[in-house]
């Protein structure tokens, strides 16, 4: 029987030689592969105007564009509850409280008639999530954002390599772990036009000492610097850099099949009326999963059926203001509706087309009897 995974790194000899040669000069912190793939990156932006400092994770993205943003203990930040928990503790590893705001039922973006709802005297940011690649709504943000006198922080990590997104001018945080777009093993990026923010960044990976980030892409060491703020061991290490600098080489063709993948879904499944699509746009979107929301109260049966034939599904994700820790108290009717419908079927670049063939005919003929 078939077994197509949700979810896979898609690594081969390129990866494998490309962490050999680090692990032959005996630099494995952060380097020159570092600086190599910052500049690599840069040029793949196509941002001459924009700063990319890479970090150890997305997560780490997050949590220190928040406190590049003078974010701190007791102010609050708007987000999505539809969302990885990591978003929400980005927030709280500043100390602030992420405000959890309902969601669209079509594409998982924040409501901001909600999020108008929640803000107080302490709001002073918001991240929006561009769930699945969807970033058609982004201006409304930044509007809202501008009307309310809000600091934008992007959780694009489902959207590396969407050309539109590296156009904007505000702070857009990556993510490379083993399963995105494309995998550092773990990693991540912040792409900015500020300058100020990309200086600090460089800092606070670095536990805040005052220019590491220079000395250490010259290989040379910081013995008598200076620490003027809270800074953290979060920046990325020369192997991870290097697995990244090979992923970014065979991006075209990771893109050209996540793309190939995502269309295929979207033609084959586009007449199933027990099924909605999001709207993704599989020609400028790089879709990190194809999420698919189950009608009439059927999601569960679909999963347990697509399992019994050897495909894996996910849920992705519980809303945030479900956990315990982040419980305000209050309903989110649209997200918790999403969440119990929602699917994330395999869109990863080693689904084969007939791979998608077989998904797709088994979800319409478990349809055509539900």
């Amino acid at each position: 029987m078939k077994h197509i995974k949700l979810s896979s790194a898609y690594f081969g000899n390129e990866e494998a030689e490309a962490v050999s040669t680090v692990l032959k000069t005996q630099v494995v912190n952060m380097g020159t592969e570092v600086n190599m793939f910052e500049e690599e990156l840069h040029k793949f932006f196509g941002r001459t105007d924009a700063y990319v400092t890479c970090v150890h994770s997305g997560t780490a993205a997050l949590q220190l564009s928040i406190q590049a943003c003078d974010i701190k203990a007791e102010d609050e930040v708007l987000a999505p509850t539809f969302t990885f928990v990591s978003t929400f503790q980005a927030v709280k590893a500043n100390g602030a409280n992420p405000i959890p705001c309902d969601v669209s039922t079509q594409d998982g973006f924040i409501d901001l008639n909600d999020a108008k709802k929640r803000i107080t005297p302490k709001t002073k940011a918001i991240i929006p999530v561009l769930f699945a690649g969807c970033s058609e709504k982004i201006g409304e943000v930044y509007k809202f954002a501008a009307d309310n006198n809000l600091k934008v922080i992007e959780d694009a990590a489902h959207c590396f390599g969407d050309e539109q997104i590296a156009k904007r001018n505000g702070i857009l945080c990556f993510s490379f772990d083993p399963i995105k777009n494309i995998s550092c093993g773990d990693g991540g990026c912040v792409l900015t036009s500020q300058k100020d923010i990309a200086e600090r960044l460089k800092d606070m990976r670095l536990l805040g000492v005052i220019g590491d980030t220079e000395r250490r892409f010259q290989g040379k060491r910081s013995w008598n610097s200076d620490v003027k703020e809270l800074g953290w061991r979060l920046h990325m290490n020369n192997i991870s850099a290097a697995i990244g600098r090979a992923q970014l080489a065979k991006f075209p063709e990771i893109r050209r099949l996540r793309q190939r993948n995502a269309q295929m879904y979207l033609d084959k499944l586009a007449d199933v009326s027990e099924i909605q699509l999001f709207p993704i746009n599989a020609k400028t979107a790089v879709p990190h999963i194809f999420p698919i929301i189950v009608k009439n109260g059927h999601r569960d049966e679909l999963q347990k059926y697509l399992a019994d034939a050897g495909i894996e599904t996910g849920v992705q994700y519980k809303p945030n203001h479900l956990l315990s820790y982040f419980n305000m108290g209050y309903a989110l009717p649209n997200a918790e509706k999403l969440y119990s419908e929602i699917l994330s079927l395999p869109v990863h670049p080693l689904v084969s087309a007939e791979d998608i063939e077989y998904i797709t005919e088994k979800i319409k003929a478990f349809c055509s009897h539900a």
